[in-house]
């Protein structure tokens, strides 16, 4: 754990867990904020940290600042402050739920090899909550008058502005937000941005382009001329987090489906002033009615896929109760130009589970899946290593499942063999240019739904995917580079120069495509050897007349690799 200042030990101690966990098959807030500080991967704030200008922009230098994805933190801020130099209760977390691989797997409670089989598992076999009383998300309670004083409505909440000098308030970024189907009583939670407006008016954007859960839950409320009853999550257990970001099916309540990933039910408790049941380790619990006869200006706001959401039309949310533990942690998701918490977030629960649908449909030689996350955050470019050797009908299967797979995402697909690294854009672009040709290797699927980002005004922004075939098709000479051996040998000498430390960059050696013969290879050795002269009688012997410059020699069959 690392603290900034002396008393940061101490300013952590109230939001640490106080008691036993209780029977509970997952952790709190609380407990994962611990698991994170005895892993060292916590940095405490206690200082006075200006929300509205200072706390987003100082995690997102772990972002835009070259700092290896391994070494980023979560940070927590004990001492929040807004720009009138107001003081709060609660703490902000920021980067907790997903500043890199390690914080999510904590979160999540299993290997990141496993996640693509939990989250399957967990939505086919979900387990419904349990109900309990005295809840801790319940411990204050303000309704009613009491939300219009100063310091006891939406104001009392230490919600960052995301992106300072863009956005137009503080938006909660983590913000969940649960609905239930008037028809079926089947409880959805998503996650939305949120304008703080007023002590009692919340803004939110349920982003129908993807035909969310609340959205269609909204449209039955107005046909019904009904405001649609609403909780919102500001903090919870990481494992419900996870689930409200997920992308499930339709019928399924998020919270079942975490309690399928925890392997035990989740608690929940009934709201005060709504009938919504909500996770009982809640840090905040916002309850309301979103109304479904107006709507109202919202945004600008920095938004996940890079750039700034101008404003729009959007719902709103008129507040009747605000609940919080006594020790509130406020979770704040650093978002925007990727990489960044959201991206990973999406990019650790999305690729294995990609993985695992391919695999499960029978793509036979498929290795890994990678989503691209730098700038384009996961999205929009996916790369599918197969073994070397795959069946080219295997390849294009699995372009085509992938593209299928979702149908706001993957725009570019590129299939690629094993000995290309799916995260070096340099390897990509280079099977690309030697291995595909577009004429026969390139097909564009037609149509795609409008996907996250800014809406181009052309078809109202509906979009398609381009599959590329990047593998090998036949044999192929060497990598021009020296062989394995000779690297070796050298990086040794290199240390020895005291030469600076050296980071190898996949391809850092040659090997074999297929084309190389075990006469050309006899030749190399001689080379090495310094037999050059010896080499040079033997070719001279070979000349020929009649014969055209670059005409190809056959110097034998090549020698064979395993795939």
């Amino acid at each position: 754990m690392n603290y900034d200042g002396n008393s940061a030990e101490k300013a952590l101690a109230p939001y640490l867990p106080t008691s036993a966990r209780g029977g509970r098959a997952y952790a709190d807030l609380h407990e994962h904020v611990a698991a994170l500080a005895q892993a060292g991967l916590l940095f405490v704030v206690d200082r006075r940290v200006n929300k509205d200008t200072e706390i987003h922009p100082l995690v997102r230098w772990q972002y835009r600042g070259g700092i290896p994805e391994e070494q980023r933190k979560a940070f927590l801020f004990t001492r929040p402050t807004d720009a009138a130099s107001r003081s709060y209760n609660g703490a902000v977390l920021v980067a907790g739920l997903a500043g890199n691989n390690a914080i999510y797997r904590i979160g999540f409670g299993c290997s990141l090899d496993d996640i693509g089989g939990a989250w399957r598992a967990a939505i086919a076999e979900p387990i419904a909550p349990r109900s309990v009383t005295n809840p801790a998300c319940q411990e204050v309670v303000m309704t009613g008058d009491a939300l219009d004083h100063e310091g006891r409505g939406l104001d009392a909440l230490p919600v960052p502005i995301s992106t300072p000098g863009w956005d137009n308030a503080p938006y909660l970024s983590a913000g969940h937000y649960i609905t239930k189907d008037p028809d079926t009583g089947v409880q959805n939670v998503g996650t939305y941005r949120g304008q703080i407006k007023g002590r009692r008016l919340l803004g939110m954007n349920a982003s129908v382009d993807f035909l969310q859960g609340i959205y269609q839950h909204w449209l039955k409320y107005k046909k019904l001329g009904k405001p649609m009853p609403a909780c919102v999550i500001v903090g919870c257990p990481p494992i419900v987090s996870y689930a409200g970001g997920y992308k499930v099916p339709d019928d399924l309540d998020e919270v079942a489906v975490a309690g399928g990933l925890a392997g035990g039910p989740i608690n929940v408790t009934r709201a005060k002033t709504v009938d919504i049941m909500v996770p009982a380790e809640s840090e905040y619990v916002i309850e309301g009615f979103i109304s479904t006869e107006a709507l109202e200006p919202e945004g600008p706001f920095g938004e996940s896929h890079g750039h700034v959401n101008l404003q729009e039309y959007n719902a709103f949310m008129d507040v009747t109760a605000i609940t919080h533990r006594k020790h509130p942690i406020l979770t704040s998701i650093i978002s925007q130009v990727a990489p960044s918490e959201s991206s990973t977030i999406r990019r650790s629960a999305m690729e294995p589970e990609l993985l695992a649908h391919l695999k499960s449909i029978g793509v036979q030689g498929i290795r890994t899946v990678y989503m691209h996350e730098p700038l384009t955050s996961v999205l929009a470019v996916f790369v599918l290593q197969f073994a070397r050797g795959a069946s080219q009908t295997e390849v294009w299967r699995g372009l085509n499942a992938a593209a299928a797979r979702y149908r706001y995402a993957g725009r570019w697909i590129i299939a690629v063999d094993d000995d290309i690294d799916p995260k070096s854009c340099d390897s990509v672009f280079w099977a690309m240019a030697y291995r595909s040709q577009p004429q026969y290797d390139l097909t564009l699927v037609d149509r795609k739904e409008a996907a996250h980002g800014p809406r181009n005004p052309r078809n109202d922004g509906e979009l398609s995917a381009v599959l590329i075939n990047a593998t090998l098709k036949t044999s192929f000479p060497p990598v021009a580079l020296p062989k394995e051996e000779f690297m070796q040998r050298a990086r040794v000498l290199w240390d020895e120069l005291g030469l600076p430390a050296l980071t190898p960059q996949a391809p850092w050696h040659g090997y074999d495509l297929g084309a190389w013969t075990a006469e050309l290879e006899r030749q190399a050795q001689m080379a090495t050897r310094g037999e050059y002269f010896a080499l040079g009688s033997e070719l001279t012997r070979q000349r020929r007349a009649g014969v055209s410059m670059n005409t190809p020699i056959d110097t034998g069959s090549p020698e064979r690799e395993e795939p």
